[in-house]
């Protein structure tokens, strides 16, 4: 009701948001379309065909890296939702935090640095204590910078959970660990699946550091296109983007299902 009185006492409201959405989608249109045109010139459209997401699955390298980007996005989102948890719970449910705003900032400061900062520290401090295996590095660098987007979700649940029920758990005798797995646990897990979500999104996204800390063997799926990109547009790379424009949309939609539901549920 609010929005549309907006758009009629605002005349170009409604043109000027169709234009933004226009502009900010229209490219990523463009590419979902271009990716099943049958000519091998990306932008001359001659007829429909699959051949090549064909050609995208059947490429060794292209399946190699993203074999690494799942294998680091995995590990990585699993240590840093962990983290994460233990940090939002600390400061959010934790009684006598000194410093909690101070801890709070420490667990974000990733997001208030640029990426390039980090990496390149990332790298002179690996290549201080002799790390050497590019697997590891990525899992620890994406673990690290991964952490604050999943602590965000979860400490936003945490602060809008009542403590009614936890401290209705403890009256009846349970202890900490009961009390976390059968009440705050269910309550705040749409935060932490939609914490998850996003650190993975954002390990799976991650070039700048992934192409500092990369080795032979340890090429990840934005490297991967990267040299793609370099070596001149190719089909098979409008169906790449398409593939990971779709997984990123059924991510995004698990974790709205996961918060709508975890929202009913709680009211």
């Amino acid at each position: 009701m609010s929005a549309t009185h907006d758009v009629k006492r605002y005349p170009g409201l409604g043109l000027l948001t169709t234009l933004f959405f226009v502009y900010l989608y229209a490219p990523l249109a463009v590419i979902v379309i271009y990716s099943f045109n049958a000519n091998r010139i990306a932008g001359v459209w001659t007829e429909f065909s699959l051949q090549w997401y064909s050609a995208a699955i059947e490429n060794q390298a292209l399946m190699n890296a993203l074999k690494t980007s799942l294998t680091v996005a995995a590990i990585a989102t699993t240590v840093a939702t962990l983290i994460a948890l233990s940090a939002a719970l600390a400061i959010i449910r934790g009684k006598n935090v000194r410093f909690r705003k101070l801890s709070e900032t420490i667990v974000n400061l990733p997001l208030l640095l640029p990426e390039i900062v980090l990496a390149v520290a990332t790298l002179i401090l690996f290549s201080l204590i002799g790390v050497q295996n590019g697997l590891l590095k990525l899992v620890i660098a994406h673990s690290a910078f991964c952490t604050p987007f999943a602590f965000l979700p979860i400490r936003a649940r945490l602060q809008g959970m009542s403590l009614d029920l936890e401290e209705a758990s403890a009256d009846l005798y349970a202890d900490r660990w009961t009390t976390f797995r059968r009440v705050t646990l269910p309550l705040i897990f749409p935060g932490v699946f939609s914490g998850a979500m996003l650190a993975f999104l954002i390990s799976m996204d991650d070039f700048i550091t992934s192409n500092m800390l990369s080795s032979g063997g340890t090429t990840t799926l934005p490297i991967y296109i990267f040299s793609l990109i370099r070596s001149g547009t190719s089909p098979e790379l409008n169906a790449i983007a398409t593939l990971l424009i779709l997984a990123s949309l059924l991510l995004a939609t698990a974790a709205l299902f996961m918060a709508a539901r975890g929202t009913r549920d709680h009211a």
